[in-house]
């Protein structure tokens, strides 16, 4: 699983900042040929794509490091930490676009009309940042990487803009040339809510939001299976990035020996790293059958 993790981090790394060089050198240029500075503006959106690919790569990487001594779980939080740095990265893009197309607005002088060589530019915008972002999420889900999911949805924002500056050329070449610096605005809003997104998906990532009640269900599932283990309960899942940890109580007959219930643990926190693939680490604290008592308590009375 790691290697396999390991070869799609790296071509996912691969394959977007190629694609994402090649699109910003011909955004910039053919905006500046045509005159469009909404396509300008995604210029400036596609390098910022070459940049975070290059981030969330990084953090992949950090993110696959075997734990250690001073990191005895792993180093998987490097991958959500990355997203966030992302999100930086994105609101300080999102600032400077639409800083520009205020400028524009406000002084319409500075507007010119684009040509239709930046519709055809839009186009092929749309065809290939569809199938950058589809293949990137897609290979990032695969392998499960918050960092790979998270630039993959940083490229989705590109099929939007390309539509939008799509529109924008064909209404200004229809007389409404002031659309072109308020689709390069909308870009920018639209860089933004990607960013919120992604802060609010590696925010939950990193505090340990409460996983789907499909994943608690499927650990209740594996621990049922071993026939001593009744009620398995409190049950806590901690994400680090592709990988969790998970901590549950069960009850046993109290009436077992110490060695006896010592094996029946193991078993169980053996079994659930074996049959779901994304945990790597689980503590299993087992009860007699019947024992009542607050498990918020620290200790128990």
């Amino acid at each position: 699983m790691d290697e396999f993790r390991q070869k799609g981090g790296k071509k996912a790394a691969i394959v977007a900042i190629t694609a994402n060089c090649l699109m910003t050198v011909l955004n910039v240029t053919v905006g500046l040929m045509s005159g469009s500075f909404a396509l300008v503006s995604e210029g400036a959106h596609t390098l910022s794509d070459v940049i975070t690919s290059i981030i969330a790569y990084v953090g992949f990487y950090i993110g696959q490091k075997p734990a250690d001594a001073e990191h005895p779980i792993g180093h998987g939080r490097a991958e959500a930490i990355s997203g966030l740095v992302i999100v930086i990265f994105l609101v300080i893009v999102a600032w400077e676009i639409m800083q520009g197309a205020v400028e524009k607005i406000l002084n319409p002088s500075l507007i010119t009309v684009p040509e239709t060589l930046a519709a055809v530019m839009a186009t092929m915008g749309i065809i290939v940042n569809y199938s950058i972002s589809e293949y990137i999420i897609n290979l990032g889900k695969s392998i499960k990487s918050p960092a790979i999911v998270a630039d993959g949805k940083h490229q989705r924002t590109d099929i939007f803009s390309s539509i939008a500056i799509l529109v924008g050329v064909i209404v200004s070449n229809m007389g409404y040339p002031l659309l072109d610096p308020i689709i390069a605005f909308g870009i920018g809003l639209l860089i933004l809510k990607t960013a919120y997104e992604i802060a609010k998906e590696n925010t939950n990532n990193i505090m340990g939001k409460v996983p789907s009640k499909e994943f608690i269900n499927e650990i209740k599932r594996v621990a049922n299976e071993i026939p001593a283990v009744n009620n398995p309960h409190n049950i806590k899942v901690d994400y680090l990035g592709a990988y969790a940890t998970v901590t549950l109580h069960i009850e046993l007959d109290g009436n077992m020996t110490l060695d006896e219930s010592h094996k029946i643990v193991h078993v169980v926190q053996n079994n659930i790293i074996k049959e779901i693939p994304e945990v790597k680490y689980v503590m299993v604290h087992a009860c007699p059958i019947g024992l009542s008592y607050d498990h918020k308590q620290e200790i128990d009375k």
